[in-house]
């Protein structure tokens, strides 16, 4: 059990057994404030994408020799009886959580009764009717289970309709306000996204499937199939269906143009009819070009218990194969225009859990900075060419080895100067890992010591994990206080399956020096000839390492965002041919952001 854990309990359960009444009164003043120290010192206020959860590993049978790794996507989160459900593909199981930061996995096979060929979710549709929770997984074929339960923190499920006619790939429920059921569902290059409406008692089609939308490429750059957006070799995909209804409208969520890349996000349409009439919005809803976690496509919309919006979505790794990848949350909701947004700024910084009802057109990034981009690195090993600065380079899909395994590995980064730290990402990477590990394995964890240092000679524990229990390849530690420190000490004890790896080791707080000054110069010039794309280019701001680029099709809605690293110019594809622009960039480093500059207009 870690600090936390030990702690936590120790809040309710410290006894105090003195016979004088002084001494009584005095060590329990005491005791009140050590009480609450600790119990502030459990609650943990933020979070940071990927978000830490024990991901399975691949369970395909003919990617055991090269892709041993962890894998999930397609995540729908609902909100059911004040809890929140995780459910994703190829997981044998699921997550609760009370919180949004803790999640508890409940393991399940959802096996048809007659066939166990079928044992496991992929890119699930969760729905509520009622008072139950409804699950279905993809298929091509009829005659699949769909799966109900009103206790499912305790896996108790039964098959609703035993024999569901209806199959479809990447499929989702919507329950309107007037109780009628929608499935939507659609993955192809070809095919449109579908909608029909169901019975809801006998989850028989009413009528036949009406086709939604198909990618419009040719006009939204952001929907071009590739890494750079050039449409090379195939054309987008559209996918990962899912159906939000705020004020009356109906948002139709879609997934595009592949999940391999980074720039795979959710689109939004939006009627007044849950089967028709869609107005694309220009932009992607969820979109994350860049930074350490890059893609935000086919995900979920759902209401903390504040009634705030949220969208979890899929993060790209993309390294051992295609599928590779996680999960993270955005904040999400509708201006007073009616456009739904997601916040993605600074979306893999440390952001602040929910707490009551927000503004998320207000970021709830804390403005801790990464400390060490590409600071000094040392380490106790190397593997090959799995080189140290692998792992501060802001890249999930690099990542440094030890040489091993074994217990006293090390990895120690120089934040360049004494610096205020308050919290770091610890983010394990897949090197070596045993054929075992290939699905779902429980009781697994790692274990390790964080250390700080203003000298690099006296060292203090900063978190001490070695007791700890858990899997937590994207470990997230947020200290109770800040600590004065130059160097991040990370020390393996224990490893659940191959190498000692390190795909970031993120130190977040700040420099306490200068911030960036103000972009000069930014000049967006948009082709002529591709009225889709843009070339962008500014001189560079001396001490930033990143810029944030804001843009949108009014000037009071610049909802995304795309981080640059270490360059001074970027080729702007994803723009909507027939809309006029609006930017602005802040440039970035770790004593925090510049002003942004002027909103820039082009036609």
């Amino acid at each position: 059990m870690d600090d936390t854990d030990s702690h936590g309990q120790q809040c309710g359960h410290i006894r105090i057994l003195i016979n004088s009444s002084f001494m009584k009164k005095y060590l329990a003043i005491i005791f009140c404030f050590l009480l609450m120290d600790v119990c502030s010192y459990s609650q943990q206020s933020t979070y940071c994408n990927p978000i830490n959860i024990d991901y399975g590993y691949t369970p395909i049978p003919n990617f055991s020799e090269w892709g041993r790794h962890r894998a999930t996507a397609d995540p729908v989160i609902v909100n059911y009886k004040n809890d929140y459900y995780l459910f994703s593909t190829n997981q044998w199981g699921y997550w609760w959580s009370h919180d949004m930061l803790n999640w508890n996995f409940v393991s399940r096979r959802f096996l048809r009764p007659w066939n166990k060929v079928y044992d496991e979710l992929c890119a699930p549709a969760v729905g509520i009717i009622g008072d139950t929770m409804i699950v279905f997984g993809s298929t091509y074929s009829s005659n699949f289970t769909v799966w109900m339960s009103t206790n499912p923190k305790v896996d108790e499920w039964k098959p609703l309709v035993d024999s569901f006619e209806l199959g479809g790939w990447d499929p989702s429920f919507f329950t309107d306000d007037d109780g009628k059921l929608y499935m939507y569902n659609g993955s192809s290059n070809r095919y449109p996204m579908y909608g029909i409406e169901l019975d809801r008692s006998t989850f028989k089609p009413k009528g036949t499937r009406k086709e939604q939308y198909l990618l419009e490429s040719w006009r939204y750059g952001w929907q071009r199939f590739g890494e750079y957006m050039d449409d090379t070799f195939l054309d987008p995909f559209i996918e990962g269906s899912h159906m939000t209804k705020h004020n009356g409208k109906y948002y139709l969520q879609y997934g595009a143009p592949g999940t391999e890349f980074s720039g795979y996000a959710d689109g939004v349409l939006v009627s007044t009819d849950p089967l028709g009439g869609w107005t694309p919005q220009s932009d992607p809803l969820s979109f994350k070009l860049g930074g350490f976690a890059r893609g935000a496509g086919h995900g979920a919309t759902f209401q903390d218990n504040w009634d705030n919006y949220w969208h979890v979505s899929t993060v790209v790794l993309s390294v051992k194969n295609n599928f590779e990848r996680r999960l993270g949350i955005w904040p999400t909701g509708f201006d007073k225009d009616g456009v739904m947004y997601c916040n993605t700024a600074f979306g893999d910084y440390p952001h602040y859990i929910p707490n009551g009802k927000a503004d998320h057109l207000k970021s709830r990034f804390t403005g801790w900075m990464l400390l060490n981009y590409k600071k000094p690195v040392q380490v106790s090993s190397t593997l090959g060419n799995y080189n140290a600065n692998n792992a501060v380079d802001e890249s999930i899909k690099t990542y440094w080895s030890a040489a091993s395994d074994k217990k006293g590995e090390w990895i120690q980064s120089d934040l360049g100067k004494v610096s205020t730290v308050n919290a770091v990402q610890v983010n394990y990477a897949d090197q070596d890992v045993d054929s075992s590990f290939l699905g779902k394995t429980i009781g697994k964890f790692h274990q390790y010591r964080l250390l700080y240092s203003a000298d690099g000679k006296k060292w203090t524990v900063l978190k001490d994990k070695s007791a700890n229990k858990t899997d937590v390849p994207h470990d997230y530690v947020e200290l109770d206080k800040p600590v004065q420190a130059r160097y991040i000490k990370l020390e393996n004890i224990h490893m659940p399956t191959g190498k000692f790896a390190i795909s970031g080791l993120r130190v977040f707080g700040n420099g306490g020096g200068e911030k960036p000054a103000e972009v000069k110069q930014f000049i967006v010039l948009r082709t002529e000839k591709d009225k889709r794309s843009a070339y962008i280019k500014w001189s560079p701001v001396d001490n930033a390492f990143a810029y944030n680029i804001y843009y949108g099709t009014a000037p009071d809605k610049l909802y995304n965002c795309v981080m640059v690293h270490d360059v001074n110019e970027y080729w702007f594809k994803v723009m909507d041919s027939q809309k006029a622009y609006y930017l602005t960039i802040e440039a970035i480093n770790e004593n925090g952001v510049s002003v942004r500059t002027p909103v820039k207009k082009v036609e």
